[in-house]
Formats: structure tokens, C-alpha cells, sequence
């Protein structure tokens, strides 16, 4: 598959062409918040994101965060740089319940040992997630779990015929 033609970047955005393969792991100064049932389920400034070629961001957060919003999902699977993925159900207000809506690497390879006690969640099925103050979308596709906010320029791995980037 030819590589995509990166999207012009504007003043205060960052390529998502320009991450790096294999990804890599950074703290970020920012306030992650996410709303699920009508509740707040996570508020935390303890946020690490995963940079990763032609993803938008993935955002982790201490599984800590989540109270008891969480509980073990079925499923796993395999990232060839961060190791065995765990999934677990999503719990907000109410009987609100998102099966598998978020994952964690429970013993990461080396170089992403910080992911280990930290929970990474897809953002469509939530009524909200916020980062420093602006609502994020999910990344496109539905399979991987970026958060796209308006300082990123793409496009992103998701899209209709992005499956051989």
C-alpha cells in the first residue's frame, strides 16, 4: 500500500506522520476526564500517551483512576512492541456497561514497563472524554484506540483503505 500524503500541519498541531515506529511512550501535562452513564468515571493529570505512525494518540491512565469502573473483560490480544493486552468492561452510571472498552498491558515489554498498572480506553462508546479541556473524537475505524483532538493533523490509520499503512 502507498503511504498516504501527511495533511498540511498547522501552527500548534503535530504530524501524526511524524511518530515514530516503533512507538514511543511519553507523560503528557494534561487532564484526562471521562464521563460514562451520566458519571465521571476517571479524572486524573497522571496521563501517559503512546505515539505510534499514522495513530493518533493513545492515552493511559492509572487503572487507580477508574475506582471501580472497571472489571476484567474477556478477550486478549497482541501488540509486537507492547506485549499481552487485557481487556476490561466499562461500568458507568446506572446499568450503563461497555463490554471490552478499554485494555491494558498487564506485563508490557521492555521499554513500555510504565504501561503496566495503567488503562487505556476507547472513546466512542463513552459519553465523554476529555483531554486538557477538549472533547476528543475516537479514531476512525472502530479497531484502535487514538484519541484525535484538534491539535493533530492526519490522516489516521482507521480510515476506509488505511489498513496497509
Amino acid at each position: 500500500m502507498v503511504r498516504p500524503i501527511p495533511a498540511p500541519v498547522r501552527p500548534g498541531q503535530e504530524s501524526v506522520w511524524d511518530y515514530p515506529r516503533p512507538p514511543r511512550v511519553e507523560h503528557v501535562r494534561k487532564r484526562a476526564q471521562i464521563d460514562f452513564g451520566g458519571v465521571r468515571i476517571a479524572d486524573t493529570d497522571d496521563v501517559v500517551r503512546v505515539l505510534e505512525t499514522s495513530h493518533p494518540p493513545v492515552y493511559y491512565l492509572p487503572i487507580a483512576a477508574f475506582g471501580d469502573f472497571l472489571t476484567l473483560g474477556e478477550g486478549a490480544s497482541f501488540c509486537e512492541f507492547k506485549g499481552g493486552a487485557r481487556y476490561f468492561d466499562v461500568h458507568g452510571g446506572g446499568d450503563a456497561v461497555a463490554p471490552r472498552a478499554a485494555w491494558n498491558y498487564p506485563h508490557p515489554m521492555p521499554g513500555y514497563e510504565i504501561l503496566e498498572d495503567r488503562v487505556a480506553v476507547y472513546a466512542g462508546p463513552m459519553d465523554r472524554c476529555v483531554l486538557g479541556g477538549e472533547t476528543v473524537e475516537p479514531q476512525p475505524g472502530g479497531f484502535y484506540g487514538g484519541w484525535v483532538t484538534s491539535d493533530l493533523a492526519g490522516p489516521f490509520k482507521g480510515i476506509p483503505g488505511s489498513m496497509g499503512w
